[in-house]
């Protein structure tokens, strides 16, 4: 089964070599390397300004000023950059209460980011208020397992949204977490959640199949793992076949390096987590070699 498999060798910057992972095969273009940089962040809950400098845990640390300097450096250094958020944007510090998360959507508007999901903390202020939020926005919203056709935000979300960096196709979907006992529900009317592990494989298996597209990530706000039966980045790692790489958020992990697990059919999926806050910018450099006349793919991602 492997030979009919493209060969993914993860390396961890500052660090060693690091095992073989597998992914289904897909051929693209007629020769030669291509690199995607895929720079992502998760529960910034609307810090818009760095940590005091006299904070207990991260004096100094994040803000929106710092984040965007270091992507504008990132995209003068590679040619093919996605920018992602997992979700948890809004809520946190005084700029959400007086803006309503307009603020952080703009700012990232500006920044360039090229798609989001939606967490628990995004109705907040209701679900109308975030549907008007969404809607000033400049990147789209991805909600896979979220059924939305009865609420404020039909027609406001997307369930996928496809990449094309040079020849390399890349599918990004959108996971969110479970809504009852975590939102008031008047917060979330006419929002139905489905399975995302149901969900999320059947339009990651469209993307892979139908769309062809060599890579497919989640951003995922159902957490990264819970000592309860819950559904999580790792139960869903383990229990799809066509998710490549999950971006999560939620439980606020601090990842030092990311989480390699085997999916159902024994191939290897990516997750990652950058803690919260905005205080890491969380990176994963694929270089695909598109020159493999066999059919497979041979790429490395950096951490």
């Amino acid at each position: 089964m492997i030979n009919n498999r493209r060969k993914f060798l993860k390396t961890i910057a500052f660090g060693s070599a690091a095992g073989m992972l597998t992914i289904p095969s897909c051929k693209v273009g007629n020769g030669g390397k291509v690199k995607v940089t895929i720079l992502h962040t998760n529960d910034v809950h609307s810090h818009i300004e760095p940590f005091p400098d006299n904070h207990a845990k991260y004096p100094g640390q994040g803000g929106f000023a710092r984040r965007f300097a270091l992507i504008k450096q990132v995209r003068r250094e590679e040619e093919h950059v996605l920018l992602l958020d997992s979700g948890d944007i809004f809520q946190g510090t005084p700029y959400f209460n007086f803006y309503k998360g307009e603020l952080d959507i703009k700012l990232m508007g500006e920044m360039g980011y090229d798609a989001g999901t939606i967490g628990n903390h995004e109705f907040d202020n209701g679900i109308d208020e975030l549907a008007n939020q969404i809607s000033k926005s400049n990147f789209p919203f991805l909600c896979s397992n979220y059924k939305l056709n009865n609420s404020a935000l039909d027609g406001l979300t997307q369930p996928y949204k496809i990449f094309k960096k040079g020849p390399i196709k890349i599918g990004v979907i959108g996971l969110g977490i479970q809504l009852n006992g975590l939102v008031t529900p008047v917060n979330y009317k006419g929002v139905d959640c489905l399975d995302p592990v149901v969900e999320g494989e059947k339009v990651a298996q469209y993307l892979k199949e139908k769309e062809k597209c060599n890579l497919v990530i989640a951003l995922s706000h159902l957490g990264y793992e819970y000592k309860q039966d819950y559904f999580s980045d790792i139960k869903t790692a383990k229990n799809t076949k066509y998710i490549d790489v999950l971006l999560g958020g939620h439980t606020h992990t601090f990842l030092d390096q990311p989480t390699i697990l085997n999916n159902k059919e024994g191939n290897a999926v990516i997750v990652n987590q950058t803690g919260w806050g905005g205080i890491n910018l969380g990176r994963l450099d694929f270089t695909f070699d598109t020159s493999d006349t066999s059919g497979n793919l041979a790429f490395n991602a950096q951490l």
